[in-house]
This record gives C-alpha cells, structure tokens and sequence, in this order.
C-alpha cells in the first residue's frame, strides 16, 4: 500500500498504542507513529472495528426468589454462590500459581536501545530530543532511566523443565533467571523463540526443583464473556492474579518479525481479555475457571502504558502448534503466502463498482520473491482517491481458501497458520472481474529476519 495511506493509519490509531507487557525497564515513550505504521496492513479492519456501536446491556441479579422459612437468612442462595466462585478462584490459584514463574532477563545495551516495552522498534524510529539512549552517557543517564533488564512471566510447560513464555521476553536475553512461587531462583537456557508467534520456550534443570505442570486447554471452544484468570508478576509483584472475561475473538496483533516489503507479519486468532494485565504480565497464562491454559498475555493497548481495559492474548492453539517445534527445533517454519491487501468495505467495493457488500479480501501487492509471485495472482494497480485520500484498488480479491469463506483477514490467516503447513499447496477462490476462478498456491517458508 502506497505510504500516503498511513496518515489515514495515524489518524485512527493516534489514541491507540499498543505496547508489549515484558516490563522493560526503558521511560515510556510516545510511539504512536511507528506503532502505526506497524498496522497499516490491516488499517480498515481496525477502522471498521472501531465504528462498531457496542451495546450494553445491565445485568441483575434480581429476581422472584422461591418462599422460604422466614428463620432463613436473607440472600442465602447469593451468599452460597458467591462463596462457591470465591472457593473456585482460590483452589484455582492455589492449583496454578506454583506453575507461574517470575523471569528476570539481562538484556545486552544494544539490544536494549532498540527496544521499548519489549518490542522491537523500527530502524528509523526517531528518539524524541534528548531521550537517544545511543548518545547518552551510560555512567551518567537522566534519573529514572534505565535499560538492559526487563522481566516477564512464564509457566511451566512439562516436567522436563520447560517453560512457556514470550518472544519479546527472552529473545535479546544474555541471562535469563527464573523465580518460582516458593522463591527459588534457577538460571534458565533459551530452547528456541519464534517472532511470527511472539512465543518462546526456555528451559531450567528439572533436578533442582519440585515442578508443577500447568494443564493447556482449548481456545476454540472460548466464547465471549466467558470468565477468565491471568496469573503472573505485573510491575514485579509475583504471584498475582486478576479477572475478567473473554471480551472478543478473532482479533489480529502485529507479529514481531518483518516481510520483504517492511510490513510486519500478523498473528491470527488473538483474545481479547478487560482481565487485568500490566508490564511483567507478558508470557503469563490466562485461564479458564477449570484451570487450564486457553492463552498467553502478550500485550495491551494502552495510552500510557498501563493496562486500559483492552488486552491481547495469544490463544493456547497456537501454543499447541509452536511449542513442540520450538522443543525439537529452536526455530519455527511458518508459512505465508506472500501478499499484502486490506479487506473489502462498501467504500472499496463502490470505488470497484462491485456489489457493494462484497466480503474478502483484495491484494494489494504481490511480494516479490514470495509464493504468490509464482502463481498468476494480481496485485492492485490501479490508484484513486477515496474521501480525499489515495488508495489502490482493482487486485484479486480473495474469498476463499480450499474450503472456508474468507471474509476478512483472520480467515485467512488463521488457516494459514493454524492448517497448513510449509510445502503444502492450498486453493484459493478470487473474484477477478466479476467472474471466480481457482489459483492453486504452495506455501513457503516465511523469510527470516
């Protein structure tokens, strides 16, 4: 997409940044740009959610209760309920918090420099005057200004002394401590990290400690306003646990590796979660009420970075396919396709003259070198203006692949991801002048950093 289309990208995301929660000990800074330039790829998607009118609807306990002995004590059965859920969340912690571990990372001052909040910044990010750490004296920062530590969160994946964590945590680690519930400390090894998941597996010596697993679930089956827990060390205060519900499914959260072309790779199948996470939350686990791990907290939007109500988690899923890899491997070989597009909205499909409420998505580009450059996909050539602004229009638009509707760009993704593997060929059905014909594309291997 041309870079004229980011200031529309500024414009909607100016009040919504979104900073990974690793506890990186670097002063907060205004990152809105870059963070936009970022989710370029996906900025209509993001405009159409945001339009969404959200309906709240009160919710009461009140109600005819059934006749009772008077001698009975008033609201019993609310008092029992409330005590039942109190019983629950405590066993639940008392079950699951020995499997939540506080991890400490010393980061190498380069490392440091290009991160913030635990995410790495584009190269010509601009440091705002005076806040360069490159052109600051190390032996004489500005007070309360610090880098290279940070600290995260992780569980404890088997008894062969993995752990579950964040890319962003641990992926620049020179040393990596791990601290359990009962206060011991052990020094961990890195086994592998994957930045198109944001997950990283890291490894302690079994031996040295009495370990408890914590038991993965299944995310498909999550559903909005399902009660959920997170557990971890927010602002380094280990062992905490918070509440909340499921509050969407199906959200899309930059990746933190890079395409070709400088666009960021997504990850599919996000949770949305109002339960509370802050730095040092990130590589936690998010539970449900039976205490089995459906995610893992990764980052929040925020405006200041602490948690506003909005967090991000990376569903157990994607846990189930990456970690193992992670375990055998050190490394992920995640496919792609090799485009860049936006979906459709009625704008696009009338500026097309095609039915206006088209679904799927159109292309943009096709990257060079990528998959789809062997195939005969077609990139939008085309520029006009829509509501002052350019854009390209006139690509194949996608609306299916193999046998599931693609309606917006989690569909595609998320069978990507989720359903294919490196090497397997897939078929996708485009609309290409109003007619619907079939490309058979074989997936690659998404080019590393």
């Amino acid at each position: 997409m041309k870079k004229t289309i980011s200031t529309l990208t500024i414009l909607i995301l100016s009040m919504f940044v979104l900073a990974g929660c690793s506890g990186t000990l670097v002063e907060n800074l205004p990152i809105a740009d870059a963070v936009a330039e970022t989710v370029a790829e996906t900025t209509e998607t993001v405009a159409e959610t945001a339009a969404e009118a959200v309906e709240v609807v009160p919710v009461t306990a009140q109600m005819d209760p059934p006749a009772q002995d008077k001698s009975a004590p008033a609201n019993s059965t609310t008092s029992i309920n409330l005590a039942e859920a109190q019983d629950t969340l405590t066993a639940l912690y008392e079950t699951v918090n020995p499997a939540v571990v506080n991890i400490q990372v010393k980061i190498s001052a380069d490392a440091a420099m290009g991160q913030f909040g635990g995410f790495k910044l584009p190269e010509d990010f601009e440091w705002p005057e005076g806040m360069d750490p490159h052109n600051m004296d190390p032996d004489n920062l500005p007070e309360g200004f610090n880098y290279g530590y940070s600290q995260g969160s992780g569980f404890v994946y088997d008894s062969h002394g993995h752990i579950i964590t964040n890319h962003h945590v641990v992926s620049d680690a020179e040393k990596i401590t791990v601290i359990f519930a009962n206060g011991i400390e052990l020094e961990a090894e890195l086994v592998g990290t994957d930045p198109d998941s944001d997950l990283a597996v890291i490894k302690i010596d079994p031996s040295q400690v009495a370990l408890t697993t914590v038991p993965l679930g299944d995310s498909d089956q999550l559903k909005v306003g399902q009660f959920v827990v997170a557990i971890g060390n927010p602002f380094g205060l280990s062992g905490s646990m918070t509440s909340g519900i499921i509050s969407g499914l199906g959200r899309t959260l930059p990746a933190n590796a890079a395409a070709p072309n400088g666009r960021f790779f997504s990850i599919p199948d996000i949770i949305q979660t109002d339960t509370a996470i802050n730095p040092g939350n990130s590589g936690g686990p998010l539970l449900n009420l039976d205490g089995q791990v459906v995610g893992v907290n990764t980052a929040i939007a925020t405006n200041d970075g602490e948690f506003a109500g909005v967090g991000y988690v990376i569903p157990v899923e994607t846990v189930h396919k990456i970690v193992p890899q992670l375990i055998a491997n050190g490394e992920v070989q995640n496919p792609w396709i090799g485009i860049s597009g936006q979906e459709m909205n009625k704008t696009l499909a009338e500026a097309m003259n095609i039915d206006p409420n088209q679904k799927g998505i159109m292309i943009a580009e096709i990257i060079a070198d990528g998959p789809a450059a062997q195939t005969d996909l077609r990139g939008s050539e085309q520029e006009i203006t829509i509501d002052g602004f350019p854009a390209l229009v006139g690509g194949d638009i996608i609306v299916g692949i193999d046998n599931l509707a693609v309606e917006q760009f989690d569909d595609l993704l998320s069978y990507i991801v989720q359903e294919t593997e490196v090497g397997q060929t897939v078929t996708l059905t485009i609309l290409r002048n109003g007619k619907q014909i079939q490309i058979d594309v074989t997936l690659e291997a998404r080019p590393s950093e």
